[in-house]
């Protein structure tokens, strides 16, 4: 190996992740996530984003009345064995379990809803683009930096082919749930 080189980072499997917290490297509220094999740590949560965050909940339970559909809060989807993101809402087939055998999986996935402050930039280049790779029908990016809602739908390998922008008084809509319909200004505050 010549001197200049590096050797690639070393990436860490969902299992080998939970040892490591286990081993108490982690504790349980340390605001990381695995995304392709690397930890990486989230921004705190603010009390804008965490206002936002219950808002979306109440309001999403509220128009989607289905017994076949969850919404699961800031819990964790284990897309493979390299990715395991912490969306900040997560609509999912309901199980009998609740998922006590295991994480959602991208199958289960119905709609992903990630409220972004600082995180704006690494949610829309990195975790979006991982979801559309997965297959997930359909993500939410609610950028209160810019006072928008983005709804990606139509995944693709590269991306999500349709993108729409919702601001002020523009009623949000879904791709995959049309019973949802809210007003970006309710979800934004």
């Amino acid at each position: 190996m010549n001197a200049g080189a590096f050797a690639p980072p070393r990436l860490f499997t969902v299992a080998e992740y939970y040892r490591m917290t286990e081993a108490g490297i982690f504790k349980e509220d340390d605001r990381v996530e695995l995304i392709e094999g690397e930890v990486v740590s989230m921004s705190p949560i603010g009390s804008r984003h965490a206002a936002c965050v219950e808002r979306l909940s109440a309001l999403i339970r509220h128009a989607v009345l289905n017994e076949s559909i969850s919404v699961r809060i800031q819990n964790p989807v284990r897309l493979s064995e390299y990715s395991e993101p912490l969306p900040d809402v997560s609509l999912v087939r309901t199980r009998e379990d609740f998922y006590a055998a295991g994480h959602p999986a991208a199958a289960d996935v119905v709609l992903l809803i990630e409220v972004a402050d600082a995180s704006l930039m690494y949610d829309r280049h990195t975790k979006i683009p991982l979801y559309a790779r997965f297959g997930i029908a359909e993500v939410w990016l609610v950028a209160l930096v810019n006072h928008v809602v983005e709804v990606h739908s139509a995944p693709t390998s590269a991306g999500y082919a349709q993108v729409r922008r919702f601001e002020d008084e523009m009623s949000v809509t879904s791709a995959v749930l049309p019973q949802i319909e809210i007003a970006a200004s309710e979800i934004l505050g």
